[in-house]
């Protein structure tokens, strides 16, 4: 029984949904809750055609209200009990912390995993409310059999903070399949970008973590050593409407593509994919950056130094635009480097981050929680 949030644009979605297709069926009963589908996006029709079984639940969404919220959970609880999972799966902040009490309240021996494709400990709370979160994230992890996370620096990170014990986490990389890419100069064409001027991209969530803030300074930046550069935005979100403020005077550089589903064709057209952000997980716009051979310039936070070669298939910076700036203008002025960088970035991403991968990990993990389940059954009943 898997759990997430919402069913949208981003990194937790895509990872359902290569699960959803991949997982072994005739070994495997795996359904799927969740209290959101985009219906703008084609991600819920996929998951029709794909094994798993979806479910709506009621009330179950990102934000908290008390009222949703608890009727999210007595349904999850009278879901449990008629499907009696052997696994929970969770996967988002809001979906984990309803899921796994309700699997502890359920009282059906299901094994109990949690996934942290990130953290909120840094970028998202005030100070006061990045203390409740770690309380409220230790409690979690006293309930949980497994935690799992997309790479070893977020593990750490959460470690640091008090949440979970070393042996109960799992390093799970995500799995991305991109889209066929195309040719540069049909990519191009489809964005409406010019032929011959260097562009650089950044694809992602217009929101305060991700700083696009930062993107715009260094594209100032850059402008002063490349007048004819152009930047590429692709993504949506709260801070649209200042970015567009924010652009004005340089509008003529600037691309706002919203998003869009064909992320490849922004890869493709691009020369760097820029990340600027405070923090992260295991970033899937680097990864399928690579996959589309494109190189990429990126603070180094979260576990992005596990997705980027630094040196090799791009290039790492503190938060400084400055710095950042520097990167991307060397990348910019040296194709060669640039090209054999993209080649590298290819071959790692291709290796490392495939959904069979993906699959193939997670099975082996649910094999092992398979007889943690039979253990939480057999103590239950000798309780009773």
């Amino acid at each position: 029984m898997e759990i997430i949030a919402r069913m949208n644009v981003g990194g937790p979605a895509t990872q359902v949904m290569g699960l959803s297709k991949g997982l072994n069926p005739e070994e495997f009963d795996h359904r799927l809750y969740t209290g959101y589908v985009d219906d703008h996006e084609s991600d819920h029709l996929r998951l029709r055609d794909a094994e798993t079984r979806v479910h709506r639940v009621p009330g179950l969404g990102r934000a908290i209200r008390p009222g949703d919220d608890y009727r999210a959970l007595f349904w999850l609880i009278s879901a449990m009990r008629v499907f009696r999972p052997h696994i929970v799966h969770t996967r988002t902040a809001k979906a984990g912390a309803l899921g796994r009490v309700a699997a502890r309240l359920a009282g059906i021996g299901s094994a109990r995993v949690h996934v942290f494709h990130g953290h909120l400990l840094h970028g998202y709370f005030s100070p006061v409310k990045r203390r409740l979160y770690i309380q409220s994230e230790r409690l979690l992890a006293s309930m949980s059999d497994r935690l799992v996370t997309v790479g070893f620096q977020v593990r750490d990170d959460l470690l640091r903070a008090g949440i979970g014990r070393a042996g109960q986490y799992v390093v799970i990389p995500p799995g991305v399949g991109l889209g066929s890419v195309p040719g540069r100069e049909a990519a191009r064409a489809e964005l409406g970008l010019p032929q011959d001027a260097p562009v650089v991209a950044y694809v992602g969530r217009l929101t305060q973590v991700k700083r696009p803030d930062r993107f715009l300074a260094v594209a100032n930046i850059v402008l002063g050593r490349i007048p004819g550069c152009h930047f590429v935005m692709c993504g949506g979100g709260e801070l649209g409407q200042q970015v567009e403020r924010d652009i004005a005077p340089i509008h003529d550089s600037f691309h706002l593509l919203g998003w869009r589903k064909d992320v490849e064709t922004v890869y493709a057209a691009a020369d760097v994919v820029l990340l600027t952000s405070d923090n992260e997980g295991t970033p899937l716009t680097l990864i399928e950056a690579g996959m589309a051979g494109t190189p990429v310039v990126s603070t180094r936070v979260g576990s992005v130094s596990e997705v980027v070669r630094d040196g090799h298939t791009g290039l790492l910076s503190t938060t400084d635009p400055d710095k950042l700036a520097a990167h991307t203008v060397r990348l910019l002025s040296d194709p060669d480097f640039a090209r054999q960088m993209g080649e590298a970035a290819r071959d790692w991403t291709a290796y490392a981050f495939s959904v069979d991968r993906l699959v193939s990990d997670t099975e082996h993990l649910y094999r092992s929680l398979r007889e943690t389940s039979n253990r939480h059954l057999v103590t239950k009943e000798s309780s009773q």
